[in-house]
């Protein structure tokens, strides 16, 4: 069973930077896939951005490419996300998630989630 503690949130004025942590618990080896998506209130869930398996690809929604950079520390099971130049619409609990099956960075974003946080509140406000 996967656990995960996600910090990092807050309130930040548009245009201003986060970065959010999550360090993952019960992983039996460095060979999973992870990933960050998060939840605005009345919407389905969306995949932010992702790292594969096998830590060769990085994947990221259309709507935080080259805004946001994802990266991880296998050394100390926590995976980052550098949030730059953010917007209001970037408003919402972002929890990270992981899957212990060979997935490609896309595939992670993707496909249903299989064990994930509870989330930390990102909020972007003048």
């Amino acid at each position: 069973q996967l656990q995960f503690v996600e910090s990092g949130g807050g309130l930040v004025r548009p245009g201003g930077s986060l970065r959010l942590s999550c360090v993952v618990s019960g992983v039996t080896s460095d060979y999973y896939a992870v990933g960050w998506f998060r939840q605005a209130p009345g919407k389905e869930h969306e995949g932010v951005s992702c790292i594969s398996s096998d830590d060769d690809s990085t994947y990221y929604s259309d709507s935080v490419q080259g805004r946001f950079t994802i990266s991880r520390d296998n050394a100390k099971n926590t995976v980052y996300l550098q949030m730059n130049m953010l917007q209001p619409e970037d408003t919402a609990i972002y929890f990270c998630a992981a899957d212990p099956l060979p997935l490609t960075s896309q595939l992670m974003c993707k496909l249903p989630i299989s064990y994930r946080g509870q989330g930390t509140q990102v909020t972007v406000s003048s």
